[in-house]
This record gives structure tokens, sequence and C-alpha cells, in this order.
């Protein structure tokens, strides 16, 4: 759209009735996220994509040709801001992210496409920053910062250095470094980290943080002094506390599978922080959430669920999120000058949305897309990225135990639901012709990372528990956070191979195998990332996944998102990589056998 400064005339010349407005509202109640007010009986006049006028009485502003909606006393609050997402965790292209969040209100995102940039390098980013650009909302990138996220205990598909970083601060769609994992890396001086804060500092852009660890002492003072200014990994009031006391601001996560906004708002219900400091953002979202249960509106009702007011909650998703990244002029409140991304929503407290505009135009109404947003074409080059480079057997996945014993003691990943840390377990099992197979009487399976981006045929094994598998079934999935090899979880040989292979053929994605069957799956041939299908397309494959997985024993909310997060290295307590099993707490490669 055009630039503030090219229409402003225009603007000023409708606010003052000698030029029509495009679109007028009439009659609504005022959702000011600037005053925190809701005001009674506004008009609102929009001309080329923007607010021109919001007051009392728009009647001179209404020309033969403008379109007049009446609001009859319907809030009309500004769009939905989601100021951390990775669009990848959907399982689907940018274009079908945007499709399927639009009827929930979200009109501006903030996406950090690590994902592909671990697969596809700097290349797969501007892939995904040009389809940003394209998109009727608003979509900006933040530039990857940690590819691979560890270096020294994974490898990636690909790596990104702090040029790299400089040269996509000059792409038009670029808002910020995207969140800095490797915090050991910054608390180090590391040159790498350095080079690309400092890179993002010197364009004038936004530094994201991310500091997963709980410890609060002078390593994480030195991680914000490094430069990093938000943080969305807290879990705890008191993580969301130290974050504001030291300048930052607390992105605070409800996704499909990290609920963490009920215990850090806190900070604000009851210690009385002060709430412009706060935002919300989703993070990780799979199409399955996004289709039943909604988006940034589904995080706004939440929060206020919580015991925030109404307004409150809004503003953490939409001024905040706009103050944050420098936008306040542009997006995240209805106010002249604005860009007119707004919603006509019925009940303010549950959020119940009429329509959607954004830039003017009507986008969706009543929970269903009206706009008609062409499919983007993906090229040839970002696809074809499952190089297993031979075909795996039972025999790959055998955890072959010391000479000798009839049990052994091993370590295990534990999954800890609805939150992203893991714990560092330990299990004592039993030994079977040489080989330790697992345990489901102690829940304990599996796990193994097969090698995906260079064909070396290399199998990682471990041992995983919370996923309460049975019976002969396993799971497979190139959506491995953050390198995005193979993760497969199972109890089976047999069927982690069949599972392990499938994917190979059909060129990444996630299945699911029991007794021999193949049960679901979703095809994801865009980096072995992404479907190339309609969002309620894969969120019905995504049903079947879930459906497949609790057949098996599997009751976790949102085990696929638990699943694709077992080798994410920056991310205590216990992970597993292409160089083995990593202790994140200390950094460093341990053994399986204790």
């Amino acid at each position: 759209m055009k630039a503030f400064e090219d229409v402003a005339s225009t603007l000023v010349d409708v606010a003052m009735g000698r030029r029509p407005a495009d679109l007028v509202v009439r009659g609504g109640r005022w959702v000011n996220v600037h005053s925190g007010e809701i005001i009674p009986d506004t008009d609102f006049a929009i001309a080329e994509g923007r607010f021109a006028y919001c007051g009392p009485d728009a009647s001179h502003c209404i020309g033969p040709q403008t379109e007049v909606v009446e609001a009859r006393g319907r809030y009309v609050v500004p769009g939905l801001c989601d100021a951390h997402m990775h669009v990848e965790s959907g399982m689907v292209t940018v274009t079908e992210f945007c499709r399927a969040v639009i009827p929930h209100g979200t009109t501006s995102m903030f996406i950090d496409p690590h994902e592909i940039a671990n697969v596809l390098g700097l290349p797969g980013v501007r892939l995904m920053h040009d389809e940003a650009l394209e998109q009727p909302v608003n979509v900006w990138v933040q530039m990857p910062s940690c590819v691979p996220s560890a270096p020294g205990l994974e490898e990636a598909g690909a790596s990104v250095t702090p040029d790299d970083v400089a040269e996509a601060m000059r792409w038009p769609g670029i808002i910020g470094l995207g969140e800095v994992m490797n915090f050991p890396g910054v608390v180090a001086n590391d040159p790498t980290m350095v080079g690309a804060i400092a890179a993002t500092r010197r364009a004038g852009r936004t530094v994201g943080g991310h500091y997963a660890s709980p410890d609060l002492g002078r390593a994480f003072h030195a991680y914000v002094a490094g430069g990093p200014q938000d943080d969305h990994e807290g879990t705890r009031m008191e993580d969301a506390i130290a974050r504001v006391r030291q300048g930052m601001k607390a992105m605070l996560r409800l996704g499909s599978a990290w609920y963490d906004v009920a215990e850090q708002i806190r900070a604000v219900t009851e210690k009385g922080l002060d709430s412009r400091h706060f935002i919300l953002c989703t993070d990780d979202c799979h199409s399955g959430t996004l289709v039943h249960g909604g988006h940034m509106n589904r995080v706004v009702r939440h929060a206020i669920a919580q015991g925030l007011k109404p307004i409150t909650a809004i503003q953490m998703a939409t001024i905040n999120t706009a103050e944050h990244f420098g936008l306040e002029r542009e997006i995240g409140s209805v106010a002249p000058g604005r860009r007119a991304d707004f919603l006509l929503v019925t009940q303010l407290v549950d959020l119940a949305i009429d329509a959607v505009y954004a830039r003017g135009q009507k986008l969706a109404e009543s929970g269903r897309l009206v706009a008609d947003i062409p499919a983007y074409p993906y090229p040839a080059s970002a696809k074809g990225t499952v190089k297993l480079g031979r075909r795996l057997s039972a025999e790959d996945f055998l955890i072959r135990a010391p000479e000798g014993r009839n049990e052994a003691t091993v370590r295990v990943i534990g999954v800890v639901e609805n939150q992203a840390p893991t714990r560092a377990l330990q299990a004592t099992l039993p030994v079977i012709d040489g080989a330790v197979p697992g345990d489901a009487s102690q829940d304990v399976c599996r796990i193994a990372l097969v090698e995906r981006h260079r064909a070396t045929g290399e199998v990682v094994n471990a041992f995983v528990s919370g996923f309460g598998y049975r019976g002969r079934c396993a799971m497979a999935s190139t959506v491995a956070h953050d390198s995005h090899h193979m993760i497969v979880v199972g109890t089976d040989g047999e069927a982690m191979a069949q599972a392990a292979n499938r994917l190979g053929e059909v060129g990444g994605g996630v299945v699911f195998f029991a007794d021999g069957e193949e049960k679901a799956l979703i095809e994801m041939p865009v980096a072995g990332l992404m479907s190339v299908e309609r969002a309620e397309v894969v969120a019905q494959k995504a049903d079947r996944l879930i459906a497949a997985m609790r057949e098996a024993g599997c009751e976790l909310n949102n085990a696929y998102m638990q699943h694709s997060l077992l080798a994410l290295v920056v991310i205590p307590s216990l992970r597993i990589s292409d160089k083995g099993l990593v202790d994140v707490d200390r950094f460093e490669i341990v053994d399986v056998f204790v």
C-alpha cells in the first residue's frame, strides 16, 4: 500500500470534508488502545487504506461513491497482531496461513522463518519474505539469527552469517532479527552472535530474544546487555517480571502446545506491573488449532479469562506490539493515519468477530474469508529436500546395550505437557538379545534422529518418555526444530523404519504407522516443512494424525508439537541432535547410557 507521506494530504482533505472517503463506518464503539477507553457513538472515515477521521460524526466525509457500513453499536477493534510466530509450524505456506487466520482477526504478523532457513538458508528466507509482501494483510519478517541454533551441537541444512543478516536488513519486508536462541553465544560474546546483533542495530531494527534458561542470575543480565529486546521463553511469573525490569518486552505465548500466559500474566494482575510492556503471541500453532480454535483472538480471550480487562488484553495484542517494532504510526490502533486494519466485534469479552477489514477492505465476514487470495507458487528448488541416502531398516533403530548387561540405566528425554522445556530423566530398562527396546510399562519408547540434509544415512538413537504409546507404532516428522532433520518416535524398529522411509518417498511431512499400516500422513513437500494444500485440508489430515496417536495410547495435548521440539537443543533440559544426546543445561553431548 502507499506510504503515509504519499497520501497524507488526501487524509486531511477527507477529514475536512473536502473529499469523500472510500469507506465510512457509522455508530461504532471505539476501542481506543491509546487512551484505554471504549468510546460510544463514533464514526470512522477511511481513504487510501488508512483512517482519516475518527470522531462523533463523519457525515461530512460521505460522497456519492462512499461505502457506508452501519456498526450499530458493535465494537471497532484494531486488527490483532502476532508479535512472534513461525508460519512453518502451521504446516502451510505464508499465503495459506494468512487465509486461515484472517477470519480470526489477525491482520499483522511478525514471522521468523528460521525453520526454512535451517533447510535452505538465505534463499529460503527470501522465498518466504517475497511471499509475505504479496499478502493483503501485514506480514513482516524477522531475519533468522541462529542457523544452526547451537553450533557444535548440531548440523543444520544451511547456515546464516552476520553478512547474511546485514544483506537481509536491506530487504523491504525485514523488521528485525529473529529470536536469538544461542544465549550461551551471546553471553560468551561469540563473534557470529555479536555480528548479527550489531548488523541489526546498525539498521535500526528490533532484536528478538530467546532466553530459555531458568537462571536469572549473571548470565541473564549479560544476555540482556548483549542486545535482545524481547523474550517469549518465560514460563514463570518471575520470568516475566525479570524481563520487564531489565527493559525487555515480556512476550507471553499461547500456541498449540505452549500455555505460558496464565502464570506470567500474574505479574500484571497480582504484582501490578505496567501492562504496556507485555505482549501476546502464539509462537507455534499447527493448522488444526488455526482452523478449529483460532489464532490471536484465542490468545486474547485466554488473557481476559486470566483476569485482564478486555481493553488491556487487546492492547497487548495491538498497540504494545506496534510500539515495540516501531510501527505505532502504521498499525496497532484505530486512529488517523494508521492502516485501516480493524474488526467489527459483537461481544468484546469473547471477541466475537463479525467482520475483518485490512487496509480498508473487507477480507472476512462471519468467520469466513470473503477475499480472493490466490495460492503462491513455490519453485522446485524449495522441494526435494529430504535426502536419506539409503533405505532404512529396523536394524538402524536398535540401541545396543553395553556388553554383558541384563538391564541398563539410560538417560530419557521427558516430555512436559503444554511446555517447551523437557526433563532430563533416567530409567532402568531390560536388555533383550543385547539391545534395549524401551519399556511401555514405564512409558519409555525409542527416539531417533535421521540425518536428512546431506544423505549421510546416519541415525542417532535414544529414549523418550511421555507419549504413552502402546503396541507396535511409530511417528516420523521432518519438522524437527530447529535443524529439521527427521525425528522418529516409536515402540518398534520396523514401524520406525516404515515411517522414516515413507517420508523419504513423499518429500517430507508427518506420518504415523501402527501394526504395519500407515494410519495418517501429512505431506509437506516445501522444504519438508510446509504443505501446498489449503489449511482446512491440512487440518483434516492433522485430525487423523491426532486420532491415530490417541488410538496408540498418546493422550498428550498437541503431541505433534511436542514431538517436533525434541531436537531443539537450545531449550533445557535434554534433547537429541545429529551429534547425539544433548544436555542443554550444560550444552554438551552425553551418552545414552548412564
